[in-house]
């Protein structure tokens, strides 16, 4: 007779298989059993037919991919401990010592530092182009460009991109292209089927730290393809570099994502009204808001997302010179419901200060505006006493 600790751990009891109910199961393992050595020599970590180890997927794992695959429209998903473990992936997947990567000028702040950093000294170049100018990412198009990113709307000025012409010019020279689909989530355009047409990106990458977790708890991304070939090469990279997910994580995000139209929908709303409402003081020189019509790119947005309609719930304003760094900074200090804090997507609306000068790098020079940019991020909160916090705020300056 076995005694006490070891029947505990070695308990013959199974559970019945025919459990069904709202939220997936949530399955916690490093170690996966096998029936035998040879389930054990005959299993593939590489697909979904089957578990070898915690690293490489359990059901719960899986079914978040799945339907995160599903949101997007791709065929094959793979989870990353953030928004920026999905650049990093892509990056250290496909370049190597000689190759160029093309990064917009406007985007995502860290996407650049990668390429300042760990890039370069891994042997690879890369150079920023005019995101708004189709052209100029054409003629910086060169023999050892590999990956384009491209990004939409730009992560603090709001420009939105013709994504299906840049797109376009990078499918003609073979070169590939990965977009930052934070924005859009799977939910304002077809990352992978632009307005129909059968034709889009290479690869997505989402921060699902913003709009599917729709918590501000959450840190996670993923990366989508439709391109068998280009996923296994990501499956392979993520299996080298060690991506793990804690599953408590993945069981948040399941939980969420059923209610990320229905938030979605809900902060771009608010974010419009706003946006329009701050169009009208005189304090702001200029709202950058895709769905704006005198915003960079609207335009282009609407050609993208005018089926959907839909443009998230962020944006920014420019403040007239006239006011002081100090003074914007004050206005940001005076808010009671934003508040001050890196991110979007949560239930909580945020506000930051940026200096332009920082975001623009070599193309600052076509910004047109002088004033000091504020970025807001609108939460879940109603929209009549987000908007008499803003009129405090502004009273303050």
């Amino acid at each position: 007779m076995s005694k006490p600790s070891t029947n505990l751990i070695h308990h013959p009891y199974v559970p019945p298989a025919t459990f069904a109910a709202p939220q997936p199961g949530v399955f916690k393992a490093s170690t996966v059993f096998f029936a035998d050595v040879a389930a054990m020599r005959a299993r593939d970590w590489r697909t979904k037919a089957g578990y070898t180890y915690g690293l490489h997927g359990t059901p719960t794992t899986f079914t978040l991919e799945e339907r995160l695959a599903t949101l997007e429209g791709g065929t094959e998903c793979l989870l990353v401990p953030s928004g920026l473990a999905a650049i990093s992936l892509v990056s250290f997947a496909f370049l190597k010592t000689g190759d160029e990567v093309l990064i917009p000028d406007n985007a995502y702040g860290p996407n650049k530092a990668l390429a300042t950093g760990e890039l370069a000294n891994f042997g690879v170049t890369h150079r920023l182009y005019d995101a708004m100018n189709p052209a100029d990412l054409a003629a910086k198009l060169s023999e050892r460009t590999r990956l384009v990113w491209l990004e939409a709307a730009g992560s603090v000025t709001m420009e939105f991109p013709d994504l299906p012409a840049l797109a376009s010019i990078c499918r003609a020279r073979g070169v590939m292209t990965v977009l930052d689909n934070t924005w859009g989530a799977g939910l304002a355009f077809a990352p992978f089927d632009f307005n129909g047409s059968g034709q889009g990106v290479d690869i997505s990458v989402h921060a699902l730290t913003k709009y599917p977790s729709g918590g501000g708890d959450v840190l996670m991304g993923s990366v989508t393809t439709r391109d068998e070939r280009l996923h296994r090469a990501l499956k392979l990279t993520h299996m080298r570099m060690g991506f793990g997910i804690g599953v408590g994580d993945v069981e948040t995000l399941l939980r969420s994502l059923p209610s990320i139209a229905l938030r979605y929908a809900a902060h771009d709303r608010a974010a419009r009204d706003l946006a329009g409402w701050l169009n009208g003081c005189e304090e702001i020189a200029q709202v950058l808001h895709p769905a704006l019509e005198d915003s960079p790119g609207h335009t282009h947005w609407r050609a993208l997302c005018g089926e959907t309609n839909l443009a998230a719930g962020l944006f920014s304003v420019v403040f007239d010179e006239r006011y002081s760094t100090e003074q914007v900074d004050r206005f940001c200090d005076s808010l009671q419901l934003f508040r001050l804090g890196y991110s979007w997507g949560g239930p909580i609306s945020l506000v930051v200060p940026y200096d332009i000068g920082l975001m623009r790098d070599a193309s600052v020079a076509r910004w047109p505006y002088k004033g000091t940019l504020v970025r807001f991020s609108i939460g879940l909160e109603d929209v009549e006493d987000l908007r008499a916090d803003l009129q405090q705020a502004l009273a303050r300056m």
